[in-house]
């Protein structure tokens, strides 16, 4: 797990929350997360243990009684648990929500929405993808119409992780109807509801990715709520919104990475034992080399992912570099996983080795949240300046 650079004080973060994960993922390792995977239950213990270490607190500015660390801090946090086999995306959405919400919001909404998550008292879950509505966020049908003071919201969402775990739930809706001609970015508001309102209900979807934490599809009928759940400017929410997805890049390229180099450790294991001929096959050349090279690209990933968040903590446009992260962690930890079903042989694929199980979550995230296509795109135009290919 790489450690935070910078100050002093972050340093001295770095190394504590490098021992603690360590110790922590002693207790709460893959068997665990795999049991809660097996009974479909929420990892509660490992959860309220975070809360108990402080863990949760790592990326609230100490100002507002968190222990600093950043961006930076929260991707160290992550990296700890995925490099563990535990690539829980519930931290990670819970994290990146309440970045604009610390940034955009005002001081009662901080201490209504983020404070109950720096104990675990309260997780978020982030609800953005429609049916209609991927990557083209603007044609989101979702909308918010002011209603008594306040604002309902009507619609619905797709693949929102977690849903059911979560008590709070950031929403992308619509504020004012989509014009073809105007900035495609105006009308778009940040909402934060609670989940338990009985306007909200949540359908799991048939999508098995070894994990405790599902995908839902939810859907808000009459979800009143009052003024404060309303997070920055109402219409100017795109530019609340990437405060929220730039760390969703780097979070989730930090998970995948993590995933990768769990991956890669098991393989370690396995080709070192394994000698059919007499000889481990870890001392082959075809054994060794796409092992490295994922390694190397790994590795590589990592400290994409690091610099990036570094330097959107020191308040940097993060846009491309956070791109480039995420597209190098999902094929990097693709390719390490990938490696690691090969030469496990046939029990590559037998879910008792606990390699194929880790195929899912990996390949997931050359899709979600960004599919890979889409980064190229947004590399090509706005880092090589090449005309806009869609």
């Amino acid at each position: 797990m790489a450690a935070l650079a910078g100050s002093p004080e972050q340093s001295e973060l770095a190394r504590h929350v490098a021992d603690t994960m360590a110790a922590l993922t002693k207790i709460y390792d893959r068997g665990y997360f795999l049991t809660c995977w097996r009974e479909q239950r929420f990892e509660a213990e490992l959860w309220s243990r975070m809360g108990e270490l402080g863990l949760f607190s790592v990326g609230v500015p100490e100002e507002q009684g968190g222990m600093g660390g950043g961006l930076a801090g929260m991707v160290q946090v992550l990296d700890g648990l995925s490099s563990a086999g535990l690539p829980t995306m519930l931290y990670s959405l819970t994290c990146f929500s309440r970045t604009p919400i610390l940034r955009h919001g005002t001081p009662e909404q901080i201490e209504r929405f983020v404070k109950p998550t720096m104990s675990g008292e309260k997780k978020i879950a982030f609800a953005i993808t429609e049916p209609d509505a991927g990557t083209n966020t603007f044609r989101i049908a979702t909308k918010a119409t002011p209603h008594k003071g306040g604002w309902r919201l009507n619609g619905a969402k797709v693949f929102t992780s977690a849903a059911n775990h979560a008590e709070l739930m950031m929403v992308i809706a619509r504020t004012r109807p989509y014009t073809p001609g105007a900035s495609r970015r105006e009308g778009i508001s940040v909402f934060v509801i609670d989940t338990n309102h009985p306007g909200v209900q949540m359908t799991p979807l048939n999508i098995e990715l070894y994990s405790p934490e599902q995908q839902f599809q939810v859907f808000f009928n009459d979800v009143d709520v009052g003024p404060e759940a309303l997070i920055g400017p109402e219409g100017q929410g795109m530019e609340t919104m990437f405060d929220a997805l730039n760390p969703e890049r780097l979070l989730s390229a930090v998970l995948c990475i993590g995933v990768g180099d769990f991956a890669l450790a098991k393989t370690i294991d396995y080709v070192k034992q394994r000698a059919p001929f007499g000889r481990p096959i870890g001392a082959y050349q075809g054994v060794q080399h796409p092992m490295a090279r994922a390694k190397a690209h790994l590795d590589a990933a990592r400290l994409m992912t690091y610099y990036s968040a570094h330097a959107f903590d020191a308040g940097g446009n993060v846009a491309a570099t956070a791109n480039m992260a995420k597209y190098l962690g999902a094929q990097a930890s693709v390719e390490a996983v990938d490696a690691a079903i090969q030469f496990h042989g046939g029990y590559g694929f037998d879910a008792d080795y606990d390699v194929i199980t880790l195929w899912p979550i990996v390949r997931l995230f050359k899709v979600a949240p960004l599919n890979d296509e889409m980064i190229l795109n947004y590399i090509g135009e706005h880092v090589l300046g090449l005309p806009k290919s869609y």
